[in-house]
């Protein structure tokens, strides 16, 4: 059972055969500790964040399932994943917390798998909750901390609390003094408190009352039993000691009744029963994640604890297993946040919601009532216009609110740049589906890359039997497929994903008879998708992939125009001949070593080469004066990391004009990746991937290339395509020209995560916790880690906050990660990529994938997402100012001399206007903050939320306003009437700021 506070037994619930004793102290649950940190592949060190404040045990009366104790296990990153790196550092306690250190969790056995706790899935469940009392702590100034037992009188008159120096009629509250209930850490006492960052944002809650706005600020074990009370004193606010009668008058009836037509529907002989078969079928149509086993098994611990022999289901016994386990109380509590205290959503609280959360603009009634139609599923809701939990539950899990935003699923960025100004999705060795050394070659492979949107496939082709070319990598035994089949197959399918253009890049070792076969099939079964109008010298880009539409483009060698023969010799390109060497002791020196060897090639096969001619790279300034636009080098993994690290400036300028791709070091005999983002970060274009390895730089590479409909081109920053801009990738602090956004992250819950594939473990119990990890520039890479939540996979809460400074969000992405903490053999569960810009902002769901990228069925992640600027409130700003530290911490724009002097004056006369306006932004941004405090909420909130926050308080005792909003100017002005709480004459003076 849950422990119970004081060293008390909690009662164990059905079916469980076991009592917890705990020490006074307790064990609190809290975030999760001994977790490890990752290094990331750019060398900067990510460090997890302190942990949740956790608490001296759970109340001894009905709880939802409570924060529990953070993992004792240090573990390295799974190969499967390739998350390789070092033990992190652990996260310090809470001061708060009783533990002195962290405590071995005991292996337990239960005959039951179900949880003992009862869901909360009303607002009658909450107020019971608080008559029953929970273990809250009181926040006190000069960080002070007193552990009392709260608890609602039986007649919801009064909240009181023991034990307490004062008189007991002075410890408690009178429900009607209460203003106010107010979520997080956004009091005066909290902001000013000593342990404030070792709060849970999520525990914490406020009760504001009296005539001189007191608070009473609290901090609950878990954020289950915060929101329990939160949610309980709204109701009882509202409607006092009335409260009970009104939950039970409307919204629940709806449901039940609707639950019980339902089950009528399948009694159709009317016998009052239906088989435990079609009960359990009935349940998991309606939530179709659910396991049958878990169905059946609560069917059962319900007859058992009435006695009750036989298998037949009764209507009373259908509804409380439905409610039971087709209520989400995340989702229920969301809910009543919006529902202006009822137990659905009308048409103006979803109103509100989709404006003020999730977002959306231009939101009207009639849009309202087409969802509520869409997805609630009783139909007295769908003729009233209310939205029931079991509505909104399919609201969310909807497609309508996924996290992915979807404008970015057909191409929506300007696709008529110069080449060279886009990523380009790539694949390295297309023809393997296994390891590069000894793994067999197959079409397969060229079929996969193309469907996935890949836009640059390799070709390594070599004289093969009856003078026909093959394909496969020289010096290894890889097998061997022919040159026509992949020809026929890259005809079929290359604009199957994407109209753009498509590169093959032609690796070529064959005989100049064989080279004479290769140009026949190509032009025999390409034809006019080829290609091979020549460059033209006047211009200084490459076409635009839209100019390029339904064209294959050749790179590779091409003979020099002062040759006169049929054929010439040219240096050979041979990765598969560096895989068959060792590297040297500077990894780069095996790249140079190659360039002396030459080879034959013939005129016909030239002339099929354009405007993506392979050259050899020599060096940044030598290419700046001599290389054409048309020429594009290849890069080994080792030597482009050593000019990404010594010559990240040069590096980025190089990608401006000309076209870069870059192949993993030859060292990678087993097909692993390199990390795609060391190199984008320097803009080389084709990044080429072993597309038949899965995992996290697979990931990475799938979830880049979805940000513009997955058509295989991404265009690149504008500072890393403009002429005057200069960007290092190795920047380790904000990025001239970009505005840093902060990424707020709460992970809430998750959704039947299903046992890791590779798991030796018996049994289907999983003890999951989830991963945010930032991917980008050095300056970004980062993550955090939840605590982990033991023996529940179906729906574990975690309730845990994240926040993360993005500094070039158009180079971000965001990796959420599921991981099991009590694996044999296999932890990874499942994950999800995205770009940072294809972020939706709201309450989303996030689907989850397997290792190898098809989508889990039925398995998510439910999160909230807030982005803000630098200094939190108003708008992401897409771009921004040059900046660099000036006094008072205020940033001001500075120039880049580019020793040009017309451009030098006149961007130096920009300098003041450009400081005024740094000034009025920062002016502006702190009024927002100062307003957002005031109103009780934290930085992530917007001006929509403040105003719906603040607008229970502008109405006097007998209904009078004591502020109006005045419209008829520019913006709205709020203007006092009459004498008012200093509170709210703050809270005016602020927004006149604002």
């Amino acid at each position: 059972g849950s422990s119970g506070a004081g060293g008390l037994p909690s009662s164990p619930g059905p079916g469980q055969g076991k009592v917890a004793f705990k020490a006074g102290d307790g064990e609190g649950g809290g975030g999760g500790g001994g977790g490890r940190s990752r290094f990331d592949s750019a060398g900067g060190r990510v460090s997890n964040g302190d942990c949740a404040l956790v608490g001296a045990g759970e109340e001894s009366g009905p709880a939802l399932p409570g924060s529990p104790e953070s993992s004792s296990k240090e573990k390295g990153f799974s190969t499967s994943q390739q998350r390789d790196g070092k033990p992190g550092i652990p996260r310090r306690s809470s001061i708060i917390d009783g533990t002195k250190q962290k405590r071995e969790r005991k292996k337990t056995v239960s005959f039951s798998s179900m949880p003992t706790e009862k869901k909360i899935s009303s607002a009658s469940d909450c107020i019971n909750a608080m008559v029953e009392g929970s273990e809250l702590k009181k926040i006190r100034s000069n960080s002070r901390v007193y552990h009392r037992y709260f608890l609602l009188d039986a007649d919801m008159q009064s909240l009181r609390w023991e034990p307490s120096k004062k008189d007991s009629e002075k410890a408690k509250i009178d429900i009607k003094s209460i203003k106010e209930v107010r979520t997080g850490k956004n009091t005066d006492i909290f902001r000013s408190n000593g342990i404030y960052d070792q709060i849970s944002e999520d525990c914490a809650f406020s009760i504001i009352y009296g005539d001189n706005y007191e608070s009473l600020d609290l901090v609950a074990n878990s954020a289950d039993i915060a929101n329990i009370w939160v949610t309980g004193l709204r109701y009882l606010i509202s409607y006092g000691k009335h409260t009970l009668d009104m939950i039970g008058s409307s919204q629940d009836n709806m449901r039940t009744s609707w639950v019980s037509q339902m089950f009528s529907e399948s009694d159709v002989d009317n016998l009052g029963h239906i088989p435990l078969c079609n009960a359990v079928q009935f349940i998991k149509d309606l939530s179709p994640g659910l396991k049958t086993n878990k169905i059946e098994l609560k069917f059962k611990e319900l007859h058992r604890s009435k006695e009750k022999s036989g298998t037949e289901v009764t209507k009373e016994e259908f509804i409380e297993v439905f409610h039971e386990l087709c209520t989400r109380p995340e989702i229920y509590f969301l809910l009543v946040q919006f529902s202006s205290n009822k137990e659905f959503l009308d048409t103006k609280d979803l109103m509100m919601f989709l404006e003020a959360e999730q977002g959306m603009a231009h939101v009207t009634e009639e849009i309202s009532l087409e969802i509520i139609q869409s997805y609630e599923p009783a139909k007295d809701g769908q003729e009233k216009g209310w939205l029931s939990i079991d509505g909104f539950t399919n609201y969310l899990t909807s497609p309508d609110c996924h996290i992915f935003d979807p404008e970015h699923k057909k191409v929506c960025q300007d696709m008529k740049q110069p080449l060279s100004h886009y990523f380009i999705n790539s694949s390295h060795n297309t023809y393997l589906i296994e390891d590069q050394f000894r793994g067999p070659s197959d079409i397969t492979g060229y079929i996969r890359a193309l469907k996935m949107g890949c836009r640059s496939v390799e070709l390594d082709v070599w004289d093969g039997p009856d003078n026909e070319p093959v394909i496969y990598t020289g010096h290894t035994m890889t097998s061997q497929i022919v040159f026509r089949s992949v020809i026929d197959i890259i005809n079929k399918y290359a604009f199957f994903a994407s109209e753009y253009p498509l590169i093959l890049c032609l690796e070529n070792h064959c005989s100049i008879k064989q080279q004479k076969v290769m140009v026949q099939h190509m032009k025999k079964i390409l034809g006019d998708k080829l290609h091979t109008q020549s460059p033209n010298i006047e211009e200084s880009y490459l076409p635009s992939p839209e100019s390029l539409k339904g064209k294959i483009l050749i790179k590779a060698k091409k003979l020099s125009s002062n040759c006169s023969g049929l054929e010439g010799d040219v240096t050979d390109e041979d990765e598969g001949a560096e895989m068959s060497q060792r590297v040297g002791k500077e990894g780069v020196e095996q790249q140079n070593s190659m360039t002396g060897k030459r080879f034959q090639l013939c005129k016909e096969l030239s002339e099929l080469v354009s405007i993506c001619k392979s050259v050899q790279f020599k060096e940044f300034q030598v290419s700046f004066q001599l290389q054409k636009y048309w020429e594009v080098c290849s890069f080994n993994e080792v030597l482009a990391s050593k000019y990404a690290n010594e010559n990240p400036g040069d590096f980025v300028n190089y990608n401006k004009r000309f076209l870069a791709r870059v192949f993993p070091s030859p060292m990678r005999i087993d097909s692993s990746n390199m990390n795609p983002q060391d190199f984008w970060k320097c803009g080389c274009q084709i990044v080429a991937m072993n597309f038949q390895t899965p995992g996290l730089m697979m990931d990475l590479n799938i979830g880049w290339f979805r940000q513009n409909g997955n058509c295989g081109y991404v265009l690149r920053p504008a500072i890393m395509r403009e002429e005057v801009s200069f960007f290092s990738a190795n920047t380790k602090d904000t990025v001239p020209g970009v505005s840093p956004q902060l990424l707020h992250i709460k992970i809430i819950s998750g959704q039947n995560f299903p046992k890791p594939k590779g798991s030796g473990a018996k049994g289907d119990v999983v003890d999951p916790y989830v991963y945010v990890e930032i991917h980008g520039i050095p300056a970004d890479c980062a993550e955090q880690r939840t605590k982990t939540m033991h023996q529940n996979g179906d729906n574990p809460i975690f309730d845990e906050s994240f926040e993360f400074q993005i500094n070039l969000p158009e180079l971000a992405m965001v990796r959420f990660v599921v991981l099991d903490d009590d694996y044999i053999g296999d932890e990874f569960i499942g994950q999800y990529t995205i770009p940072f810009e294809c972020l939706q902002t709201g309450y989303r769901h996030v689907p989850l994938q397997s290792l190898t990228g098809e989508t889990l069925a039925h398995a998510s992640l439910f999160v909230h997402v807030a982005i803000t600027n630098r200094r939190g409130g108003g708008k992401p700003h897409k771009r921004g100012l040059s900046v660099r530290k000036g006094k008072k911490s205020r940033e001001y724009a500075s120039m880049r001399t580019l020793w040009i002097k017309t451009i030098d004056e006149v961007f130096k006369n920009a300098l003041q206007p450009i400081r005024d306006a740094t000034d009025l932004r920062e002016n502006m941004q702190n009024a927002v903050v100062s307003f957002k405090e005031l109103c009780g909420l934290s930085p992530v909130a917007n001006l929509m939320q403040c105003i719906l926050a603040v607008s229970t308080r502008l109405v006097g005792p007998d209904n009078a306003p004591l502020i109006v909003l005045n419209l008829n100017d520019q913006y709205p002005t709020m203007e006092l009437q009459g004498i008012v709480p200093e509170v709210l004459k703050k809270i005016v003076t602020a927004y006149d700021m604002v």
